[in-house]
């Protein structure tokens, strides 16, 4: 009767059969007692017996649940048209969504056994086909990235043979030319992408910079540039203290917005210049407890304000456009993956909890980074 009250139904039941054996082998009672004294034992016995069956049923009945759950994750899986899946963002996207019915599929439980063996091949060999035609993909992409690599060395190499050159005119619509053609091949191996891109974009950019000096007194406009933008760090640093706190921050981005709009210094001191620059508004919106991350727009914007300025604007800007693309995608899917792991993480534990505070951190950093990132792309935008 007292395993009426044991938790654990299957040890219950265990147990039961050996007090069945125990009263099997203990001797007779007197014949007055014998029939309540059994009926008394079979009532206990049959309670236990209706509780073991009853946890068996409600176990086939999860398995049967199961069993729908993994089924509708193959048959998600057979429905992927692969004649739609044509580009790297699209293979993407569907890897993702792959990887999701995976976990899910692992987070299912058993299925009822003669289900088990037929479920789990239906399920491997949709995975399988998967990631064999994503495996195909890349690799008839493989070589076409290869072809646009010699392409784009190609134009490397007419650029750099281009780049002495002192006929201006020419040579300039040549350049022009040759970066539309960039601009119409494809995309090479990943790890060329920086180092074609700096290639030629050095070769322009000498071109270009080397015509800016022939045809204007840069070293006299520079010097000049230096002195002004001189005097506005001194007038950073002499805002008056007794401003309010919004008055005062419109005086400092008024001056900034006036440093930003001086031309280039004297390329030895340009480090120098903007140090003492960035120095002086640090300083200022330290005292005006201005946000770290408005304080990194501003000094983006310093970068993007010279690089407008530049011979070879649009293009270097474009560029930087790439890359803050490329910087967002990576960081959205480092994004998705913390929030994945804090989904899967127990937090049982103290260490547990321990993971999660940090992950809920790193979380919220990347979530900061990430509105940085397009607040960026915005100040670009505006270049361009």
């Amino acid at each position: 009767e007292r395993l009426d009250e044991e938790t654990d139904v299957i040890s219950a039941f265990h147990q039961l059969q050996n007090l069945h054996q125990q009263w099997r082998e203990t001797g007779p009672v007197s014949r007055k007692d014998r029939e309540e004294i059994w009926n008394r034992f079979k009532s206990a016995s049959t309670t236990i017996n209706k509780k073991y069956q009853s946890h068996f049923e409600e176990l086939r009945e999860k398995e049967d649940e199961n069993l729908e759950l993994k089924t509708a994750i193959c048959e998600k899986l057979e429905a992927i048209d692969y004649t739609k899946i044509k580009t790297i963002k699209d293979w993407n996207r569907y890897v993702k969504e792959v990887l999701e019915f995976q976990t899910q599929w692992r987070k299912i439980g058993y299925v009822p056994r003669k289900w088990n063996t037929k479920i789990y091949k239906r399920y491997r060999a949709a995975c399988d086909l998967f990631f064999k035609n994503k495996n195909d993909f890349y690799k008839s992409l493989r070589g076409e990235m290869e072809e646009n690599l010699k392409k784009k060395i190609e134009l490397c190499e007419r650029a750099e043979a281009m780049k002495d050159s002192t006929d201006w005119k020419k040579t300039t619509q040549d350049m022009i030319d040759i970066q539309k053609e960039w601009k119409t091949i494809g995309i090479v191996p990943r790890k060329y992408v920086d180092v074609i891109w700096k290639r030629f974009i050095g070769a322009c950019d000498y071109f270009f910079e080397q015509k800016k000096l022939s045809t204007s007194s840069r070293y006299e406009e520079e010097a000049r540039n230096l002195e002004a933008k001189r005097a506005v760090v001194q007038t950073i640093k002499d805002i008056d203290k007794t401003l309010e706190a919004d008055k005062a921050l419109a005086k400092l981005r008024e001056l900034m917005d006036q440093w930003y709009s001086l031309g280039h210094v004297p390329y030895k001191l340009k480090d120098v210049t903007y140090r003492e620059f960035y120095d002086a508004t640090e300083e200022q919106f330290d005292r005006l407890n201005i946000d770290k991350a408005d304080r990194k727009l501003e000094s983006f914007k310093t970068n993007i304000s010279d690089i407008a300025k530049s011979g070879n604007a649009k293009n270097q800007l474009f560029y930087e456009r790439e890359k803050l693309m490329r910087q967002y995608d990576r960081m959205k899917n480092e994004l998705q993956t913390y929030e994945n792991n804090i989904g899967f993480l127990s937090v049982s534990s103290k260490k547990g909890n321990h993971l999660l505070d940090d992950m809920n951190q790193k979380v919220e950093k990347i979530k900061s980074e990430l509105k940085l990132i397009i607040r960026k792309i915005e100040a670009v935008d505006k270049e361009l």
